[in-house]
Order: C-alpha cells, then sequence, then structure tokens
C-alpha cells in the first residue's frame, strides 16, 4: 500500500475494524475513537464510504429496516485492513522521526543554555 488514506477515510477504516456498522455508527464510532478530533459530516462520510467501496476497502454486508429507516452496512474487506495497517505503519514511523528529532533539539538546547550559564 502506498497511498496515503485521508483523515476521514483512516478514522472511517478504524471504526470498521472488527465490527459491522452502519452509517450512524461509523459516525459515532469515528468522533469516539479519534477523541473528538475527526467529527464528519454526513455528506462526507457517505461519499467516503462510496469511494471506499468502489476502491476494494471496505463491502457492504447486507442493509435492513429499522424504524422505517434503511440502514446499509458495511465490513472492512482484506485490502482494507493491508491499507490501515499501511497507514498505521507509516504514521509510527513518522512520529518516531519527529521525537527523535525533537529530543535530539532538546538535549541541543539543554547543551548550549549550559554553556552559557
Amino acid at each position: 500500500m502506498s497511498a496515503t488514506l485521508s483523515p476521514p477515510s483512516f478514522w472511517i477504516l478504524t471504526a470498521l475494524v472488527g465490527a459491522r456498522r452502519h452509517g450512524y455508527e461509523i459516525l459515532s464510532e469515528t468522533t469516539h475513537a479519534s477523541a473528538g478530533r475527526m467529527s464528519l459530516k454526513v455528506t462526507t462520510l457517505y461519499s467516503a464510504l462510496e469511494r471506499l467501496e468502489r476502491e476494494g476497502l471496505i463491502a457492504a454486508d447486507g442493509d435492513e429496516i429499522v424504524n422505517g429507516r434503511a440502514r446499509r452496512y458495511y465490513v472492512l474487506t482484506d485490502h482494507g485492513t493491508a491499507a490501515l495497517t499501511a497507514q498505521v505503519d507509516a504514521l509510527e514511523a513518522d512520529a518516531r522521526i519527529a521525537r527523535a528529532r525533537l529530543a535530539a533539539a532538546r538535549q541541543s538546547f539543554a547543551f548550549g543554555a549550559a554553556r552559557f550559564a
């Protein structure tokens, strides 16, 4: 997987890990899992779901009518799991690099400040 997932796609796939969910559940779970950093609009969600399904990252997994409203359920595919795993690995690698640079900068700053004290 070389393509980077957009933040909405990342959180939608994350919401589907291990669970079959319908749209409203996906909206709620993305907000919850991201600690409120990702709050999708309904239009954003459904356009992303269509695209992710077209790309084979998710699959529709049945429809049902509840209280007169249609619900379509989605699941993560193997391809979606691989894409999410690759994205998580890349984010972790990026975070390691940033942490190492921040630590080095703090040490340099501490060393420089100590020389002038």
